[in-house]
């Protein structure tokens, strides 16, 4: 059973350990330091009372800074061995063998501003469908859009050619509604195929969502992304376009400037992440690392071989410090 140091003496901070009941053994260490001192002073007095002893002829006295590094270092490597005894763990990135990305569009006629080349919505495009192929091949991906409504254009498939199709399908409409996209999104997921391995397994599930406004209708954005949270999947919305973006709407200019603090909201709330693109080459560099986030887990991965190597170095430099003192035998 896995078992944090808070189980544990508090003795290595920000550490856990699978056998956390075997670092009991550190508390020899404090004894033997307590020994060694004791000792040394030891000698000091018997070498003050009898003058100069066989033992400074083995070790001079300005080589006696060697014998205390090397008692330090058999100290450090029996503290390492100690821990790589009690089997440490750490947390590791993996890939994920399944899971589920609904990638949610914003549709809306600000999308057709130019101020990204050749514009917003067919820079998120082109951006969108490499990041759909990108995703391992056991991932389900669904795609949604929304404008003053939501749909669920593909639900969650393996059929990336069924998911990139419906991205390049996409075409502006009216109005902004962030909050029924996530509502939609969040039902798309109810349709996700069972693992044919694993029927009854939970598979992880993440919302990337590109909006470039603000809710102007529908449900409240917060709400959804609280929706979110408590079905356990995290939003990573990306807030796309500049401030000088515009539209021409009956001859004249619209700005349609991005409203970044909504979004960063929604991925707060929902336990995701916010991103910000002003360009395709940077909205590019997002989904690529939306890819890697979502594409690994975070697992716990016992790492005793590391602390055993520690703590074989620390024995190995003691040992050759004694060599070193051995070698002026005369």
């Amino acid at each position: 059973m896995t078992t944090t140091l808070l189980a544990a003496p508090a003795l290595v901070p920000m550490l856990s350990f699978l056998a956390p009941g075997r670092l009991w053994l550190l508390l020899l260490i404090p004894a033997l330091v307590g020994l060694y001192l004791a000792l040394v002073r030891r000698a000091g007095r018997r070498r003050a009372a009898v003058g100069r002893t066989m033992f400074d002829l083995v070790i001079p006295r300005d080589r006696t800074w060697l014998r205390h590094v090397a008692v330090g270092l058999s100290i450090l490597s029996l503290a390492t061995l100690t821990m790589a005894f009690a089997k440490p763990k750490d947390e590791v990135s993996v890939p994920r063998e399944r899971a589920t990305v609904v990638v949610t569009i914003d549709v809306s006629l600000s999308m057709e501003a130019t101020d990204v080349e050749p514009n917003r919505i067919e820079a998120a495009k082109a951006a969108a469908e490499d990041f759909v192929t990108s995703l391992p091949p056991k991932f389900n991906v669904s795609v949604v859009s929304f404008a003053g409504t939501a749909t669920t254009l593909v639900p969650p498939t393996l059929d990336r050619g069924a998911a990139t199709a419906a991205i390049q399908a996409l075409q502006p409409q009216p109005s902004t509604a962030i909050g029924e996209g996530i509502y939609t999104s969040l039902a798309a997921l109810a349709q996700v195929p069972p693992d044919p391995d694993d029927p009854e397994a939970v598979v992880p599930a993440r919302i990337v969502l590109l909006s470039d406004g603000k809710t102007q209708v529908g449900r409240s954005s917060a709400e959804a992304a609280e929706a979110s949270k408590a079905q356990d999947v995290p939003i990573y919305t990306i807030a796309y376009g500049t401030a000088d973006g515009y539209i021409e709407v009956s001859g004249r200019r619209e700005p349609v400037p991005v409203d970044r603090s909504e979004l960063a909201r929604v991925s707060r709330v929902s336990g995701g992440e916010a991103y910000t693109a002003t360009s395709a080459g940077q909205l590019k560099e997002v989904y690529e690392d939306i890819g890697s986030s979502v594409g690994t887990e975070k697992v716990d991965q016992e790492v005793t071989s590391r602390y055993a190597g520690f703590g074989l170095g620390f024995a190995i430099l003691a040992a050759f410090g004694m060599i070193s003192l051995g070698a002026r035998w005369p």
